[in-house]
């Protein structure tokens, strides 16, 4: 996690009371699920993805889209919902993205993604719920 302390706060015990072993190894010890393994990645309707972990809204599904990578994947996070800090694991150097209000981790935004922003946040699709807009 990032350096400093977030406005939602557990212990591990908690953490791993709260999210499925899977869960816990992506958003707390920075893993990455299959690609393909999550059905958020066909998720289509309106609404809005929050973090698996605290139910901080993350990403607009309007923002969504294909990106053939295997990961659900935004062109945009909501305003104040994700930090980024920089991962040199791996033997590459990335961007990581993280939940702003527990700092799970939540994957990493990429420079290749479509106008208008031009970038692409890949997204493990376990650290996301989905919330259908009323009427969807």
């Amino acid at each position: 996690m990032a350096p400093h302390a977030f406005p939602f706060v557990l212990t591990e015990a908690q953490w791993r009371e709260k999210l499925t072993p899977e869960q816990y190894v992506v958003m707390r010890r920075h893993g990455t699920e299959m690609p393909n393994s999550c059905a958020l990645l066909h998720e289509k309707r309106a609404g809005v993805f929050s973090c698996a972990g605290c139910e901080k809204a993350l990403f607009e599904s309007k923002l969504k889209f294909e990106s053939g990578t295997g990961w659900p994947s935004f062109t945009v996070p909501l305003e104040g919902a994700v930090e980024e800090s920089v991962d040199k694991s791996h033997g590459m150097v990335r961007t990581e993205v993280h939940c702003s209000n527990c700092g799970s981790h939540l994957g990493h935004v990429f420079p290749d993604g479509p106008p208008p922003t031009g970038l692409r946040y890949c997204i493990n699709g376990v650290a996301l719920n989905f919330k259908a807009a009323t009427g969807s």
